[in-house]
């Protein structure tokens, strides 16, 4: 083996440095790679020892590349890539056809894993793999095929963007408790005689999602609930109404099947509109298979049934970036 192979860093270590470039954040990095902050550390320590320069620069809460670490990063970037581009050719030719997608855990236990079977009647040979994760995937790293993203309206979008529907919040309840003499639920203020159940969201990262937020824009900012159930997912709190644990604010057009079956009641009309919604994005290597093209036509179609109901949600022009297309008319790549 040649000397300089022999002194190469260790390829997992690479990647985590990779990522540590990338994000600018060992905390964030090994969540992606799902290690511990301090074993990262080590590993990016120990690249450093080997070449003998610093990489990064570490700050209080901050973490910048050196100029050496910027180059170095550019470099073992292309490089990776150029690796995963080579084992995807070597094993395209084995794996059976079929595309990743990535998006909340949420959107993809309560509105997309139910709708799957359709697209599999009409595209059979076509396997799907359903990647659930509240964190964004870089769509450029090509592990993923199409994302489906909760977005703001501020947030910039690419041409090729698809977007698929708003949200719409509004308190449910399973039709048991709904039904219930002893505690009626006519007004806002009647919440008070009920278990609100909120989604847990220490950091704020969806203050939009939660009771105080809600009970204030209806007129109750100062009501106390008979309780409180937390739980770590949406789709948990969902789970909880369902039972019959509690009011929940309900995402339309996430829980509209729920609604539409009657396992889950909306028991007054105050709702209201959130300021994001839901856009489909191709990653850049994905763009000219048709396979994909199919699958994000598909969920265009299938979004488009969603807008078209009265009531269930608004339609997503507030969140069309500048050229972006209805998947169903693009032309194929």
């Amino acid at each position: 083996m040649h000397k300089t192979l022999r002194l190469l860093p260790s390829l997992d270590f690479l990647r985590g440095f990779e990522a540590s470039g990338r994000l600018l954040s060992f905390t964030r990095a090994a969540a992606e790679l799902h290690l511990t902050q301090s074993a990262l550390s080590r590993q990016v320590a120990a690249i450093e020892e080997a070449l003998g320069i610093p990489l990064f620069e570490r700050r209080h809460r901050a973490l910048r590349l050196t100029d050496e670490g910027a180059a170095f990063h550019r470099e073992i970037t292309a490089h990776l890539q150029g690796i995963a581009r080579a084992a995807e050719s070597a094993g395209s030719a084995r794996r059976a056809p079929g595309l990743t997608v990535t998006t909340t855990v949420s959107f993809a236990s309560l509105w997309l894993i139910p709708r799957l079977p359709r697209f599999r009647a009409t595209h059979p040979d076509v396997e799907v793999y359903v990647s659930a994760d509240d964190r964004n995937v870089d769509l450029s790293r090509g592990e993923v095929d199409v994302a489906i993203r909760y977005v703001s309206r501020e947030t910039k979008l690419p041409s090729d963007a698809v977007p698929m529907f708003g949200e719409r919040m509004l308190p449910v309840v399973s039709p048991a408790v709904a039904r219930d003499p002893r505690t009626p639920l006519k007004r806002p203020a009647d919440l008070s005689k009920h278990v609100l159940l909120h989604l847990d969201d220490p950091e704020g990262r969806v203050p939009w999602l939660n009771w105080p937020a809600w009970l204030a824009a209806n007129g109750e900012p100062g009501l106390k609930p008979a309780g409180s159930l937390r739980f770590t997912v949406y789709d948990q709190v969902v789970q909880a109404a369902v039972g019959g644990q509690g009011v929940a604010l309900g995402r339309l057009p996430l829980i509209a099947e729920l609604l539409r079956e009657g396992r889950l009641v909306a028991p007054f009309s105050k709702r209201y509109d959130s300021e994001r919604g839901y856009v489909a994005l191709t990653a850049p290597h994905a763009g000219a298979r048709e396979d994909v093209a199919a699958f994000v036509r598909w969920l265009d179609a299938e979004a488009a049934g969603v807008r078209g109901e009265p009531g269930i949600a608004p339609a997503a022009t507030a969140l069309r970036a500048p050229g972006a297309r209805s998947a169903r008319r693009a032309p194929r790549r």
